[in-house]
């Protein structure tokens, strides 16, 4: 079997596997947001933490609960770090310094698991499991409450309130990811991925030096690394140490639960607005895109560009051959499509068109299908400014399911798909700019430029990839991209339950002649047209200077 063939089998396979989760998880998601009754278990969380689970939210009560408890989370975390050197369970590693131990609990709390260290190297169990495999949990489910919120903007009309934050965070984690992570870590544990707490132990001569490995919960932090989108591997290789992804199969099981919940979500959306066409349209929005992207990576990576490309059937630098070319491109493209940031491969190592894909999938703001709960409303609030460009095309106030599109909604709208731009252009352009941050590059011109531009799309995006041959491990790149992720979490989230509640607030407008149906392909296309022209229009001359210029050379 030749490996292009092998790669779109792999690629039908996934697809298949997708279709069939998509409507049990979909529909048992919506099931879980719009239930009124509380498991035993979460009864006692609610009386730990000291929350009503009953009592409803306007958009601004529910906005200081996630950045209450985000706040928290960064200090728990940070003082963990802070104290390894004296917690048991550190094998002997020493606490973490200021600026690395802010940038990874920014990181974590964020859902980016941007890694500036050696994660066999630098962590302990205590620090992987009790912190880094907690916010793992809670980051993904804060991001799924928020889309639930907005969800929740659309369905109800004459009021404010969109739930409660304590209530949803904690259904998200109890009743969603922690069941579902437990069935992957056992699945992935049957495929090889170890899982245990023991120590450091010596592996034998490499290269005329001793060879050390430790162990740890493996299994069970790459379960809800991929699960929830979050990304941060136990080991500095992440999913290509065979630790982590030990076989072709542990692979695309890996690319499964990256996109199964963000997909799923969608339906979970029809369901809860009283419209699974809804819903469909959303997710074929998405899934165009993931699979033209998919598509455009093969071609590229598949190209044979003289000898050395021709031996090996296609680009392998940076690519693990047990899985190939066909499996690393849609890893690839699939981490970077969502909020994943895991990685089976070294994105810099692949052609210069190739890394500028996994830079334009980020930039279009991870919704195809998007991190669990960011890209549903990060699709959403396109969905929004696509159906204020057909109003302003055919003259009337624009509609969205029933809620009007005025200058309120727009503004927020706006401010959200701008903010993350601003965070990515602005700091890669006081990096090149300043005399230290080059230094950190291992490659010049194009190249070079393209290190520092992924290193802050990621970030900003709150992805985690790292295009490799970067120092991020700097008190400038620690602290800067930490910035970047802190603000692209939260900022866009202050728009995003902002335009709930102005949402929520309006009385249903009845659908007319006029009226445009955003459930048919026609309106598809349209979205799709608008999240390209957007993203070209305001990444583009940072394109040019990067990875465009590398792969016309």
């Amino acid at each position: 079997m030749g490996p292009v063939l092998a790669g779109v089998l792999q690629l039908l396979a996934l697809t298949a596997a997708l279709a069939l989760a998509y409507k049990p998880l979909g529909t048992y998601m919506a099931k879980v947001y719009s239930s009124d009754k509380h498991l035993r278990v979460e009864k006692w969380i609610y009386k730990g933490i000291g929350a009503d689970p009953d009592t409803e939210m306007r958009w601004p009560a529910y906005l200081r609960g996630v950045l209450a408890f985000s706040v928290v989370g960064v200090l728990f975390l940070y003082a963990l770090q802070r104290l390894q050197g004296v917690l048991p369970g550190s094998l002997g590693f020493a606490s973490i310094d200021p600026d690395q131990a802010f940038n990874t609990a920014v990181s974590f709390v964020t859902n980016t698991n941007w890694q500036s260290y050696y994660g066999e190297q630098a962590m302990g169990h205590v620090v992987q499991t009790a912190g880094l495999a907690v916010q793992n949990f809670v980051s993904a489910a804060v991001g799924v409450a928020v889309a639930v919120a907005l969800v929740r903007g659309f369905a109800r009309s004459r009021t404010g309130e969109l739930g409660n934050f304590w209530a949803d965070l904690v259904r998200g984690v109890v009743r969603i990811l922690v069941p579902l992570a437990f069935v992957a870590a056992i699945v992935l544990v049957a495929c090889g991925v170890i899982q245990n707490f023991s120590g450091i132990h010596e592996a034998g001569q490499f290269m005329g030096g001793q060879q050390q490995w430790n162990g740890g919960a493996v299994a069970s932090q790459e379960a809800i690394k991929e699960l929830g989108t979050n990304g941060g591997g136990y080991f500095n290789a992440n999913s290509a140490h065979p630790f982590e992804n030990p076989t072709p199969f542990s692979n695309l099981f890996e690319i499964f639960l990256i996109l199964v919940i963000p997909f799923a979500l969608t339906r979970t959306f029809g369901v809860m607005v009283g419209s699974v066409k809804q819903g469909y349209a959303i997710l074929a929005t998405m899934g165009t895109i993931w699979l033209g992207f998919v598509a455009l990576m093969m071609w590229t990576e598949f190209s044979h560009h003289g000898p050395a490309f021709e031996l090996a059937n296609g680009a392998m630098e940076g690519k693990e051959v047990r899985f190939g070319v066909g499996a690393s491109s849609i890893f690839a493209v699939s981490t970077t499509l969502t909020s994943t940031g895991a990685v089976d491969s070294f994105h810099s190592s692949f052609t210069g068109l190739g890394g500028g894909i996994t830079m334009l999938g980020m930039m279009l703001g991870e919704i195809a299908p998007g991190g669990v709960g960011s890209g549903l409303y990060g699709m959403l609030i396109m969905a929004i400014i696509a159906v204020f460009i057909a109003g302003l095309m055919v003259g009337r106030t624009p509609e969205y399911l029933g809620k009007k599109i005025g200058s309120r909604e727009i503004k927020l709208a706006a401010c959200y798909i701008l903010i993350t731009p601003a965070l990515v252009l602005v700091f890669t352009a006081f990096a090149m700019a300043l005399p230290t941050p080059a230094n950190s590059m291992t490659n010049s011109g194009a190249h070079g430029f393209s290190e520092i531009l992924y290193a802050y799309t990621s970030g900003a995006n709150n992805n985690g990839s790292a295009f490799a041959g970067l120092n991020a491990d700097t008190q400038w790149f620690n602290t800067t991209i930490g910035l970047a992720m802190l603000l692209g979490r939260f900022l866009p989230m202050v728009f995003v339950l902002a335009l709930a509640g102005s949402l929520a607030e309006q009385k249903p407008v009845p659908a007319t002649a006029g009226t445009l149906r955003t459930d048919r392909p026609l309106y598809t296309g349209l979205l799709v047209g608008t999240i390209i022209v957007i993203t070209g229009l305001t990444y583009f001359p940072a394109l040019a200077l990067g990875p465009l210029a590398e792969g016309l050379a």
